[in-house]
């Protein structure tokens, strides 16, 4: 079977992105004309590959906390016992989205000071709302003759929950873990406002230097990552929805 266009493209741009890290020194001709002064043309204050792998890193950690609290309090609400916690269930995962990412950083730096830990917290609160919000869909969209069926084979709530909903809720669930994972890839840039090893680093010393070459670095990077992450989970929730039968095999 041929490879379609996209599927080439995406593959040649990973892998100029990963020559990029390993090599930047043979990019130095494209951001040339960036620069002024004489000014260094590739970041030269770290390693990119470095400051990209713990970029990732971070957003990875506070992507599976979120992912493990949100997908929890969902489960919480949709059973008998915790319908009444609804409401103070999305007060919580609203939190992150009702005060921005710096006004966090600003208020957790003095309680675990400067570091990749506000960061982590940061992110975590803004990662919560749509990864909730997708599971409780998810999971109160069922349909009926599935659960009824579950139900009439003499499942246990338990079995019903971890054979039945929670593999046909996925799909749902993947796509508000790709959104938050694509917003939180960007959002990560402001933490090395308060000394956390991130990709915000290249960028903030571009801003500091008028070097617009590390800007664009910087920014480059992180809009790989992100299209190339969202486009890989955009892939796993469609094998998923075809093995559950939610789509057509194709």
């Amino acid at each position: 079977m041929k490879l379609r266009l996209p599927t080439i493209l995406r593959i040649g741009i990973l892998a100029l992105l990963i020559v990029f890290l390993l090599r930047p020194d043979w990019f130095e001709p494209i951001f040339r004309p960036l620069t002024q002064n004489n000014a260094p043309v590739i970041y030269n204050q770290g390693s990119l590959l470095t400051l990209t792998l713990l970029h990732l890193r971070t957003v990875a950690i506070a992507t599976a906390g979120a992912t493990i609290v949100a997908v929890a309090l969902a489960i919480l609400v949709t059973r008998p016992f915790g319908a009444e916690f609804l409401p103070l269930s999305r007060s919580l995962v609203n939190i992150g989205q009702t005060f921005p990412p710096v006004a966090v950083l600003a208020l957790a730096v003095p309680a675990v000071g400067f570091g990749e830990k506000p960061t982590l917290i940061a992110l975590f609160l803004y990662g919560l709302l749509p990864i909730f919000e997708n599971s409780l869909t998810g999971l109160t969209t069922l349909p009926p003759t599935v659960t009824d069926a579950a139900r009439g084979v003499g499942m246990t709530g338990w079995q019903r929950l971890v054979k039945v909903e929670l593999p046909l809720a996925m799909p749902i669930i993947l796509a508000g873990i790709r959104l938050s994972v694509t917003i939180n890839l960007a959002t990560a840039t402001i933490g090395s406002t308060v000394a956390a090893k991130t990709l915000g680093e290249v960028i903030i010393a571009g801003l500091q230097s008028n070097n617009l070459s590390f800007v664009l670095q910087g920014g480059l990077i992180v809009g790989v990552l992100a299209v190339m992450i969202y486009d890989g989970l955009s892939a796993m929730e469609r094998f998923i929805s075809r093995r559950m039968g939610l789509l057509p095999q194709s």
